[in-house]
């Protein structure tokens, strides 16, 4: 459990009707915030092939897919990304993650990520974590601070959402100085 009544866990085929309920029940808040999808991505074949294709990044190890579940009937209302990880001496990755609009709000983005970090650090050796945020996602903005996130600066035309090339705040998190395992 990361928090009262949520739980994370690795996303599993299994998932994909869930998931494509809550990506579905969560259209048209997170549309400001995401690139513009297909109708399929709204479906369970869609969620499976996505998740089949996260899986496969996953074995490959450049993705760690996370689902956030209500510990009471295993409903998805979020997921935690950790991907492009590289190794070597550079030792990072990035995080994207959504939660659904009903538990936004309740800290559950935030205990994920700080999972998350813990996990990047404690079993992953990662030296650090970044991630992007539109520059007027402030709510996002709250979480990546309260997660111990720094600004580290600002990335124009950095990802194309909702029909547009949009500019991103960038933010980091350094986990620890050690040399790289």
């Amino acid at each position: 459990m990361i928090i009262d009544g949520v739980g994370m866990r690795c996303v599993d085929v299994a998932d994909a009707a869930g998931l494509a309920d809550a990506l579905t029940r969560n259209r048209a808040y997170m549309a400001p915030f995401e690139p513009r999808r297909d109708e399929a991505f709204y479906t369970e074949a869609g969620q499976r092939a996505r998740i089949e294709a996260l899986l496969e990044d996953h074995e490959g190890g450049r993705l760690v897919p996370y689902l956030l579940v209500e510990e009471a009937g295993g409903t998805p209302i979020g997921m935690m990304n950790l991907g492009s990880i590289a190794l070597g001496p550079f030792r990072s990755g990035g995080v994207g993650y959504w939660v659904d609009q009903a538990w936004n709000g309740k800290g559950v983005a935030t205990a994920a990520l700080l999972e998350v970090c813990r996990i990047a650090r404690d079993e992953l050796g990662l030296h650090r974590v970044e991630a992007g945020t539109l520059v007027d996602n402030t709510a996002s903005q709250r979480v990546l601070a309260k997660a111990g996130f720094e600004q580290i600066g600002l990335a124009p035309k950095y990802l194309h959402i909702n029909g547009a090339w949009r500019d991103h705040r960038l933010f980091q998190r350094l986990l620890h100085d050690d040399p790289p395992m």
